[in-house]
């Protein structure tokens, strides 16, 4: 926060400004409060955006859209004024660190930070999608991490007046490394366009870095519609959904409703795996996006090699080769062992206990084990679900 400077209004409509909190290309933002207390961020838009009559009228239908967004993981319209000398808004302040700044100081987050953090957002951006919005710009310094979750910012009015990195007339408006390709060719932007921007946030998350790394807005813009997402670095239980979240195509991109499933079951399964001490899930070898959503069991193929927590493990026998999931079925049996009996027919009376091909009974699940995953999943859930109902009173 800085200090008003002396242009600076002091009171606009019923707030007391009290502090700047940044600038842009859209105007200035500014720590104010009402005659209760409640904190806003208030944004005042600049002289030369208010003389233009077309900018004030998408400024009314954005601002319009905006007060009909309720609840989700965004920061609450609180008031505006459209005719005013120079228009300005108001929503709910939010305290804590953007998303940006957090990984710039703190490095990289971990896969259950990502997930628990990405199942909010989708949920956040469905409700935006729901009232006629599309955020057109959503990256990791329009996402604030409260204490009550993370909020997005700036959505759908920061497109209406171009507050952004590309802001001339004719140029794809967002910021590079963030834009999907359909933006930067010019063509109809859909919540597709934000699920594009989700992923490349999340793999920033994940990395400290953009998927398409650095240089010129040219370049940058370039590598979006030309270039493969660079993943090394992201999760291996998160790369093929951020994949899937970076297609080319915005029909072949998963829906935010689908990304916040997907992302708690995420969340749960590495709380758990975190617990249980076991490794990462290993990554799905895509080297291009298909575009297609993995579904839960492409997430973690590789892990069906893996032993299940709970499972009796694979017996050694020695001078033997041990089994695993590229040797192949041994043809004979132990002489005299017990699974060199046959196990069809009856035995006294009793049907013969069935047997997995190396002779062994199959493991059942382990109970203590599913309701520690259930408990895991359902306690997630229970956060996202309070995050929003706090939002939702606020």
């Amino acid at each position: 926060m800085m200090r008003l400077r002396r242009e600076d209004p002091r009171v606009v409509g019923s707030f007391r400004l009290h502090r700047r909190l940044g600038a842009g290309g859209m105007g200035v933002v500014y720590l104010g409060s009402d005659r209760r207390g409640q904190r806003v961020a208030l944004k005042v838009i600049r002289p030369d955006l208010a003389e233009d009559q077309e900018f004030r009228s998408r400024f009314a239908r954005e601002v319009s859209a905006a007060r009909r967004i309720r609840g989700g993981c965004t920061a609450r319209l609180v008031a505006a004024d459209l005719e005013a000398e120079r228009p300005w808004f108001a929503t709910q302040y939010v305290p804590g660190p953007s998303l940006h700044d957090k990984v710039a100081e703190e490095g990289p987050l971990t896969a259950v930070q990502i997930a628990a953090i990405g199942a909010a957002l989708s949920e956040g951006l469905v409700a935006v999608h729901e009232a006629g919005v599309v955020h057109r710009d959503l990256k990791p310094s329009n996402i604030l991490l409260s204490p009550k979750g993370p909020r997005i910012i700036d959505f759908g009015i920061a497109w209406a007046t171009g507050a952004s990195t590309l802001t001339h007339v004719g140029t794809a408006v967002g910021s590079p490394g963030f834009l999907a390709p359909e933006q930067v060719r010019g063509a109809i932007v859909t919540p597709a366009t934000d699920v594009f921007a989700l992923g490349a946030t999340l793999a920033y998350a994940a990395t400290a870095d953009s998927p398409f790394g650095h240089g010129s807005s040219e370049v940058m813009l370039y590598r979006v519609v030309h270039e493969e997402p660079h993943l090394v670095g992201v999760p291996d239980a998160l790369a093929p959904l951020v994949r899937a979240c970076l297609a080319k195509d915005p029909e072949e991109r998963p829906s935010t409703l689908q990304l916040s499933m997907r992302l708690k079951e995420i969340a749960a399964r590495e709380a758990q795996g975190l617990s249980d001490g076991r490794p990462p899930a290993q990554r799905v070898r895509a080297e291009r996006p298909t575009g297609r959503l993995p579904e839960a069991g492409d997430l973690y193929a590789d892990q069906q090699t893996e032993r299940r927590p709970g499972a009796p493990a694979t017996p050694r026998t020695q001078g033997g080769p041990q089994s695993g999931p590229h040797s192949r079925p041994s043809s004979s049996r132990n002489p005299g062992g017990p699974s060199s009996r046959p196990t069809a027919g009856r035995t006294g009376g009793r049907p013969a206990p069935r047997t997995t091909g190396t002779g062994r009974r199959p493991s059942r699940p382990d109970p203590k084990l599913m309701r520690q995953r259930l408990i895991v999943f359902v306690v997630v859930t229970l956060i996202v679900a309070l995050g929003i109902a706090a939002a939702q009173k606020l």
